[in-house]
């Protein structure tokens, strides 16, 4: 369930929940329960490795009546579901809410990091330090709840040395799960005034597939499951949507990207000169390593790799295989 702009106490340059989420009037307990009792009805979900999810605003920082009421109606149906999952800003935890929340059943909670540079998230009128996510982080570990970090990529003032630091001060942290969101400009944003001054310019959908590729690695290496990348592709997104990293298959993008530079590691690796090879892949990686449109095979081909395919069932993950074919 999407709750826009709820218990935030300002606009960050960034943002039109409206455009985001497709949605503009306040959930109300009666939509928690008709969505829950949908998903259930509809048969298409695992329900018991499933969460009830409120984002889109700052849960714990909304009217506090207002948010036991949602939290009341989905009660309920924790019998059927994993838990309660719930996203809010940094600076609206502390220990009283979260006695509140595992009260109510709340099981994870991701915090809207964007950033652990303060120049950036104050550039970006965030209303919180990096200080407040730290003291998040600690404190939602302490009483038991799964964390997730969300972060940005390409924001105003921001840059690739920036973003990596973030990520390295997440994984310090260490969340259960990230969510990785490009910067997108949106109509009616601050980031829509300032694109158009020119004072910020955003990054190209490559630099953001290279930031993005990296960042899911690091991450993955270091065990935290990134569960999201990219906006969720909609009517209503891309109609407000002047620039910026978006695609509505992002994730495939990034994951295509890492195998190709895997490749090339082990190209270089294994000294394979230029010319015919086979590329062995686990069966469920043959898309990634081919490429969106076969994009990567076209890539190697143009520096002499005229790469053939072929799944192995012993192979795993990001495994692969070359030899000279």
């Amino acid at each position: 369930m999407f709750v826009p702009f709820a218990g935030c106490p300002n606009r960050c340059s960034f943002c039109d929940q409206h455009s985001i989420t497709g949605v503009c009037q306040k959930t109300t307990p009666e939509d928690v329960r008709l969505s829950v009792e949908k998903a259930l009805s509809s048969g298409g979900i695992d329900s018991k490795n499933s969460e009830i999810a409120f984002f889109g605003g700052s849960f714990t920082a909304v009217d506090r009546e207002y948010m036991l009421s949602l939290l009341e109606s989905a009660n309920p149906y924790l019998k059927d579901f994993a838990g309660i999952r719930i996203s809010t800003r940094p600076d609206n935890i502390d220990r009283d809410v979260l006695l509140l929340l595992k009260e109510y059943g709340v099981s994870a909670i991701e915090l809207g990091a964007q950033s652990m540079n303060d120049d950036v998230l104050s550039l970006n009128d965030r209303g919180h330090n990096s200080d407040s996510v730290r003291n998040a982080s600690v404190l939602i570990k302490e009483y038991g709840f799964s964390l997730g970090l969300q972060m940005m990529t390409g924001l105003y003032g921001s840059s690739r040395d920036i973003d990596l630091q973030t990520a390295r001060e997440f994984i310090a942290l260490g969340p259960d799960t990230v969510r990785i969101y490009p910067t997108v400009i949106l109509k009616n944003t601050k980031l829509e005034k300032l694109y158009i001054s020119g004072a910020y310019v955003p990054d190209t959908l490559d630099e953001t597939v290279n930031i993005c590729s990296e960042l899911i690695s690091l991450f993955e290496e270091n065990n935290i499951a990134v569960i999201r990348v990219g906006l969720h592709s909609s009517e209503t997104v891309e109609g407000a949507m002047l620039a910026g990293g978006y695609h509505p298959a992002l994730r495939e993008l990034c994951e295509n990207r890492i195998f190709y530079n895997i490749i090339k590691e082990k190209l270089a690796a294994d000294n394979i000169p230029a010319g015919r090879i086979i590329i062995s892949s686990p069966p469920s990686a043959v898309s990634k390593i081919t490429g969106q449109k076969r994009t990567n095979l076209a890539q190697l081909k143009a520096e002499g790799y005229i790469a053939k395919v072929v799944t192995d069932a012993t192979l795993t993950g990001r495994q692969i295989m070359i030899q000279e074919g």
